[in-house]
């Protein structure tokens, strides 16, 4: 359950988590995912307890990053830097010592350090003309650092990149180039609705129905000839009102 909601309802994850917590703490699959429930929920002092106890019962590295990044949440980029130098990254396959790379340049710019985060991001991997699962998000990191930095020519460079590469849209580098450029974005209002509607008093409106109701529904030919009649009508009880006072 942790799994299946953390994207779309992290808190509601997050409970499900302290749940298995009270069931079965002593698993390390569980102190992962209650981990994770943490930190999508930005309770990072937790998130990094139980990423702790999960690598101390298997041994593992793969949670150094987001570990990492813990530091950074808490408001210690030093200690993320720090992380970033220690050997357990040379233990990290790949994609994780991608991911430490990111995090280290995230603390870089913690400490408003610009330039050297666009140097922590330069790398073989940000080179490479391959696409992988992580070369999005390096590619996005690495234009936004660019752009922080007031380099905006190369930023659009790299925003372009990363959108060849993010077939998943894993980033929003579509929004980013159209903001380059000046493109903006506004709501399609349909020409035939109107752009204001005005308040109609309900005890008149009902009054007009009853009014439409009680009137009788003529054609305009019968409407001409009722009006003719009642106008000859008059014209004979007129004639008589005359004899009578004569």
């Amino acid at each position: 359950m942790v799994a299946k909601l953390i994207d779309e309802d992290p808190e509601q994850a997050y409970g499900y988590s302290r749940v298995a917590l009270r069931l079965a703490s002593r698993v390390a699959a569980v102190r992962e995912a209650a981990g994770f429930a943490a930190y999508a929920t930005q309770r990072y002092t937790e998130a990094l307890a139980e990423f702790r106890a999960s690598r101390r019962m298997t041994g593992s590295v793969e949670l150094w990053p987001v570990m990492a990044d813990c530091e950074r949440g808490l408001g210690r980029p030093e200690r993320a830097l720090a992380m970033a130098g220690e050997p357990e990254v040379q233990k990290l396959d790949k994609a994780g010592q991608v991911e430490m790379r990111l995090v280290a340049a995230g603390a870089r710019r913690d400490m408003d350090q610009l330039d050297a985060a666009i140097v922590t991001l330069q790398s073989p991997e940000l080179a490479s003309n391959s696409v992988q699962p992580w070369t999005p998000r390096l590619r996005y990191a690495y234009a936004d650092a660019l752009l922080a930095a007031g380099r905006e020519d190369d930023a659009r460079e790299w925003f372009a990149k990363t959108l060849e590469s993010d077939k998943d849209g894993v980033t929003d580098a579509s929004d980013r180039l159209a903001e380059l450029d000046g493109v903006e974005f506004v709501d399609a209002v349909s020409e035939d609705e109107p752009d204001e509607v005005d308040e109609v008093d309900e005890d008149e409106l009902l009054d007009q129905e009853r009014r439409e109701i009680d009137r009788p529904e003529f054609d305009d030919e019968a409407d001409d000839e009722a009006v003719a009649e009642a106008e000859a009508e008059d014209d004979i009880e007129d004639g008589d009102d005359r004899r009578d006072d004569k």
